[in-house]
């Protein structure tokens, strides 16, 4: 009778498991040696950037070809970044959603300050509310979602204002004009301009009763991984409740939420 033989698995072992772990640090710097090349890389090139032998970064390039990490030109012999390792970069951006990442923190200033935060992005000449998060209080501000305001005389829209260039930020104001909508909106030019520096500087902007009578906002920036402001966040409540001599503590809690979501979508302050 003929024996059985028996096919075992073969053991993993340390060695191997840890050659394993190094095959795949080497693949991951290798895309990353390929991401930053704008013309893409040949072997050789690729080789020496990693410090291993042609014939291993052949091997790990074959393997994350057949995966379509990467992808080559036969004519010039030239490796680059392929279609799969696109879509799975690409996925990160549904990570940086600014609306969905800025809610925790929009809930968390609610929480802290007690009034309704709002965040806001700019567009052509107006800033458009794109998410609020309301106060339980029962007199509060409240916007619909898509409803816009005037770039001089909002919180977010000076606070987006203050960080593009000024000659292109008054220009854009010189467009609506400076229109009075209380006795302490901000009718001149130059007092407008001098605004938005000081705005620059401190990291947060105030509208003081400028849109509406008896309303107070403090807003601040959420910046991109190029240091571009895309969109503001803020808080806004009755002058009576948002004091004056409590907006140096209610500011922090603005620019500290603002510096968080930045840091949440990948982006980097100015």
């Amino acid at each position: 009778m003929a024996e059985e033989i028996k096919h075992k698995k073969p053991k993993t072992t340390k060695s191997g498991s840890a050659t394993q772990v190094q095959s795949l640090s080497r693949a991951l710097l290798l895309l990353e040696r390929l991401a930053a090349s704008d013309m893409g890389m040949s072997l050789t090139e690729v080789a020496g950037s990693l410090g291993l032998a042609p014939s291993t970064a052949h091997r790990l390039l074959n393997s994350l070809r057949s995966h379509d990490f990467v992808d080559v030109d036969e004519s010039q012999g030239l490796w680059s970044i392929g279609v799969n390792a696109f879509s799975i970069g690409n996925a990160y951006l549904k990570k940086r959603d600014v609306i969905a990442q800025s809610r925790p923190f929009m809930k968390r200033l609610v929480a802290e300050t007690g009034e309704t935060s709002n965040l806001a992005i700019l567009e052509q000449d107006r800033v458009v509310y794109v998410g609020q998060v309301e106060s339980p209080q029962t007199m509060r501000m409240v916007v619909s979602l898509g409803s816009s305001s005037p770039l001089h005389a909002s919180g977010v829209g000076k606070a987006l204002l203050s960080v593009i260039p000024p000659k292109e930020a008054m220009g854009l104001i010189r467009q609506t004009e400076l229109t009075a909508f209380t006795e302490h909106t901000i009718t001149s030019y130059e007092q407008f301009e001098q605004e938005l520096g000081k705005i620059h500087r401190q990291g947060y902007s105030l509208d003081d009763e400028e849109q509406f009578e008896g309303l107070r906002c403090i807003a601040a920036n959420i910046y991109n991984e190029y240091g571009e402001a895309v969109a503001a966040i803020s808080i806004s409540g009755p002058a009576v409740r948002v004091k004056r001599e409590q907006l140096s503590q209610l500011s922090t809690l603005v620019m500290d939420a603002a510096r968080e979501v930045t840091h949440a979508i990948g982006g980097k302050a100015p």
